[in-house]
């Protein structure tokens, strides 16, 4: 979703290349020890929020997202939650695990899944900006970087409306998770007893520290805290793996990028798979388009494999969830996964709707090119005005 948001900057080229590779070898192992710190910190965040709405009791932990009980309103929420935390995987995350904890029925967890696969491309879109400068260098840059927006804003004007009418998402994953919760293909959460010894020190001592406050105050702080705690082990996850990765990364990507479309979509989920960010995937690629060596229509196929990339964290992070609403939280989980397959298949398989995101990308880098403000007014109007006016005037009036 994302995803970890990255430094916004040229410094994904070579520059980054160059000081992965002076890294000591005491430097790298340190640094994955880093990592495995961090992807148990995120298991003990999601635990933590889950044990958070657990103190609340269903009434209260219900109370709380009555407000997105709205489906328009829900996906505002995750259009403008991932756009200022700059996270869509912290965003469906803490959805996903709103939904195992019961505290969030399926029904209203998916319009924010869905918002938060918009939300997450407003980063790369901002990445181009490095390149305003030269007017030819920003227009290739800005065409790259927002074939992901008006490709995400078409999987949602496609697939929002049919969800709303006749719910496939929410029926698809039921059945998948039906079929392949607690068996041999895939594990029970309620099994992983390793993982639950080894994260309840990291709860317990978070549950502790809030319980002395009232007995809502207290699991709301436990939710709060659980929540920061994603979002510092995201947002660091994705810096670590990007200083660790980012040499690796774009040599895969140069090479798969011109060799074939599919591979290239393949090498863009791997490659968000790794790093745990499809921001970090996309931001790679956008100096390239820039200085004109990719195209933008070479780096669409790794924007839409890095949107699938981006959903097996979510799923991830579901098996932290134990009870009796573990289930439906893997579900949550699988909704993000099925909505991109489904985007692939009507969008990027099917040759009708393909070129539609790419010619809508070089059009605004066209017009913004010439006039600088239309960016600022695309921007501003899509991923803030509008969501604010539907969470204001539906949620709140």
């Amino acid at each position: 979703m994302a995803e970890a948001a990255s430094d916004r900057g040229p410094d994904t080229g070579h520059e980054g290349d160059a000081e992965a590779d002076r890294l000591p070898t005491w430097t790298k192992a340190l640094g994955w020890c880093g990592v495995a710190g961090l992807i148990y910190l995120l298991i003990c965040a999601v635990s933590i929020i889950s044990r958070g709405f657990a103190g609340l009791g269903s009434d209260a932990a219900h109370t709380m997202f009555a407000f997105a009980a709205n489906p328009w309103v829900g996906l505002s929420v995750g259009i403008l939650g991932t756009v200022l935390i700059q996270s869509s995987t912290t965003t469906t995350a803490i959805a996903v695990t709103a939904v195992g904890s019961g505290a969030l029925p399926i029904q209203g967890a998916i319009p924010i899944i869905l918002g938060a696969n918009v939300g997450t491309t407003v980063t790369t879109s901002l990445v181009a900006l490095t390149f305003i400068g030269d007017r030819v260098e920003f227009r290739r840059a800005l065409g790259a970087s927002t074939v992901h927006d008006f490709y995400n804003w078409l999987a949602l004007l496609i697939f929002f409306p049919i969800e709303l009418i006749w719910h496939p998402l929410q029926r698809i994953s039921g059945s998948l998770t039906d079929a392949l919760y607690g068996t041999d293909w895939l594990p029970n959460p309620a099994h992983f007893n390793v993982i639950r010894v080894a994260t309840r020190p990291v709860e317990h001592a978070v549950i502790h520290a809030t319980s002395h406050i009232s007995s809502t105050l207290g699991p709301l702080f436990t939710i709060v805290i659980g929540a920061a705690l994603i979002l510092v082990a995201v947002r660091y996850l994705g810096k670590l793996l990007r200083l660790l990765m980012v040499g690796r990364a774009r040599d895969v990507l140069i090479k798969a990028v011109g060799r074939n479309e599919y591979l290239a979509m393949a090498s863009g989920m791997g490659v968000t798979v790794v790093t745990q960010s499809s921001t970090i995937t996309t931001s790679v690629l956008v100096p390239f388009a820039g200085t004109g060596i990719l195209t933008p229509a070479q780096v669409y196929p790794v924007v839409v494999g890095s949107n699938l990339g981006t959903t097996f964290t979510v799923v991830f992070a579901a098996f932290a969830g134990v009870g009796p609403d573990a289930r439906i939280g893997l579900q949550a989980a699988f909704v993000h996964l099925v909505y991109n397959l489904f985007a692939i298949v009507a969008i990027y398989v099917i040759p009708l709707l393909r070129p539609v995101p790419l010619f809508c990308a070089e059009k605004l880098a066209r017009v913004a090119s010439e006039h600088r403000w239309v960016l600022a007014v695309y921007l501003g109007t899509v991923f803030i005005a509008l969501p604010v006016l539907v969470i204001v005037l539906v949620g709140v009036l």
